[in-house]
């Protein structure tokens, strides 16, 4: 059995941010007194059909709970992605069906056991909850918070300074959020460091409820694979753990020198000593960054691949990148008409997954005819 320091060690390592450590010192203390394990939680709303190693810095994390002994809920957000988290957004997301968002949380599902322990891993719906709810719950939900509360998000007191429109929906959003924590028993909450006001808010709620309020554990975002944004699909700069081999290797060649740490970081399962190596090598002029960035990419495909598929990606990598050769499989596309939009060629074709990721590629001088 681990210490409570051990533990404090463990979960500390690479979170941007915890509300507060004392609390969840205490909460570890009593859970290795009790032998009751801690709750722990996060939402994922699945707007998009896949996982991207983006989301894995914090399902990581999660799994480290689990390899401490606590309990993980992974909880799928199926009624609130039909809203769509507002955080971060400069105008209201495009609302999902129910049919879409059902068909993302299946392929949700089937990607994230390659992180967690299906053993040790309760998924959750949040509809289970969130649609039995009568008016007057939802009504007795609202009384909980103000709406100058709410307008301390940055986002939404930057759009409502401009005029943009804000719904009460969008203001609902981190409400039900925090309910989820409430219908859970949330002890820790889990999520990035844009999710700081939504976790915030579960610790008042959970107050208003009578429940001890959850310890709120912020992770990194990480950076896409343009070095600019937060990755995101809908962004094109994103790595999907589901991808081919050969993809996720192309991908993470394509990377700024400077996210190789932050990668490694955040992104794989180097252990510390190994970590200190490679920051070493970074600040050592003699060594060849391209050396540490295949590197990279080979533990990102073994993680999710195997080892055999992560040396056939880099061999395939070379012959095509370093010996300008033709690859050994060259996928073929029939046209039905004479002429096309370059960015439709390469969504329809499967060369690219969003009209941005495609000009993106294109502006980037990615693209050949």
């Amino acid at each position: 059995m681990t210490s409570v320091q051990e533990q404090m060690e463990v979960i500390l390592r690479g979170t941007a941010e915890v509300i507060s450590e004392e609390e969840l010192e205490g909460k570890i203390e009593r859970s290795l007194r009790t032998g009751k394990p801690l709750t722990v939680k996060q939402g994922f709303d699945p707007t998009a059909p896949d996982i991207h190693i983006g989301h894995t810095v914090s399902l990581r994390k999660l799994r480290q709970f689990q390899d401490l002994g606590h309990k993980v809920v992974f909880l799928i957000g199926d009624f609130t992605g039909m809203i769509g988290d507002p955080s971060g957004r400069s105008e209201m997301r495009k609302r999902l069906s129910r049919q879409e968002v059902l068909q993302n949380a299946r392929t949700y599902q089937e990607q994230v056991f390659k992180i967690l322990d299906p053993e040790r891993t309760v998924v959750a719906f949040n509809s289970e909850w969130c649609e039995p709810m009568k008016f007057e719950d939802v009504l007795v939900l609202a009384s909980r918070y103000t709406v100058a509360r709410m307008l301390e998000r940055d986002d939404f007191s930057q759009r409502y300074k401009q005029g943009k429109p804000i719904t009460i929906m969008e203001f609902l959003y981190p409400l039900i959020q925090a309910y989820d924590s409430v219908a859970l028993k949330a002890d820790v909450e889990v999520g990035g460091t844009d999710q700081k006001f939504n976790l915030l808010v579960g610790r008042d709620v959970q107050r208003e409820y009578g429940q001890e309020p959850q310890v709120a554990l912020m992770m990194p975002l990480l950076v896409g694979t343009d070095g600019k944004e937060k990755m995101s699909k809908s962004l094109g700069n994103y790595i999907g753990i589901n991808e081919p081999p050969e993809e996720i290797y192309g991908k993470t060649m394509s990377i700024p020198d400077f996210l190789i740490y932050p990668y490694f970081e955040l992104a794989t399962d180097v252990d510390s000593s190994e970590l200190a190596e490679i920051k070493r090598s970074l600040e050592d002029p003699e060594v060849n960054p391209m050396d540490l960035k295949r590197k990279l990419a080979r533990r990102l495909v073994a993680m999710y691949h195997g080892e055999e598929a992560a040396r056939r990606a880099e061999e395939a990598f070379d012959k095509v990148f370093r010996r300008r050769e033709v690859p050994d499989e060259v996928p073929e596309y029939v046209l039905n008409q004479d002429r096309i939009w370059i960015v439709r060629l390469l969504t329809s074709s499967g060369l690219a997954s969003s009209n941005s990721e495609a000009r993106r590629l294109i502006a980037q001088g990615g693209v050949y005819i």
